[in-house]
C-alpha cells in the first residue's frame, strides 16, 4: 500500500480533502486532520488510536506497526504502508473519517452504506 492508495481511498469519502501538516502531506475531513504521511516517507500517522489498542497492534504485527517516542503519549499509531493490508488501513482512515463526520452526513452515509456502518 502506497500514501496514494490511502488519498484513493479516503477521497471516496465525502469532505476529504489533501493539506499538509508539519510539512508533510496529509488529509483533512470537514476541515479536521485525518491522517498524514511521517517524517520517514512510508508510515502513516494514525489517530484516535487508544494506548491498549495500539500495544495490541505493535505486539501483534511489529513490522507493520509501531510508535516513536514523540508520539508515546497520545492516542496514535504509525502504519508502515508497505506492509500493512489496505482493510487495515481503511479501517483505521473510516474510524477517523466517521469521527469527524456531521451527524446528519454519517446519517446518510450510513443509510447509503449499511456495511460500511459499524455494528
Amino acid at each position: 500500500m502506497t500514501y496514494d492508495d490511502v488519498r484513493a481511498f479516503a477521497f471516496k469519502l465525502p469532505g476529504v480533502e489533501d493539506g499538509t501538516a508539519y510539512g508533510r502531506p496529509c488529509l483533512k475531513a470537514h476541515g479536521k486532520f485525518l491522517t498524514r504521511l511521517f517524517e520517514d516517507g512510508e508510515s502513516l500517522v494514525c489517530p484516535a488510536v487508544p494506548s491498549d489498542e495500539r500495544e495490541m497492534l505493535v505486539e501483534a504485527e511489529p513490522d507493520v506497526f509501531h510508535v516513536t517516542d514523540h508520539f508515546r503519549n497520545y492516542p496514535y499509531v504509525l502504519v508502515r504502508l508497505a506492509q500493512a493490508h489496505p482493510g487495515t488501513v481503511e479501517r483505521l482512515v473510516l474510524r477517523q473519517w466517521r469521527a469527524t463526520a456531521p451527524k446528519k452526513l454519517l446519517k446518510a452515509w450510513d443509510d447509503a452504506h449499511p456495511t460500511a456502518a459499524p455494528p
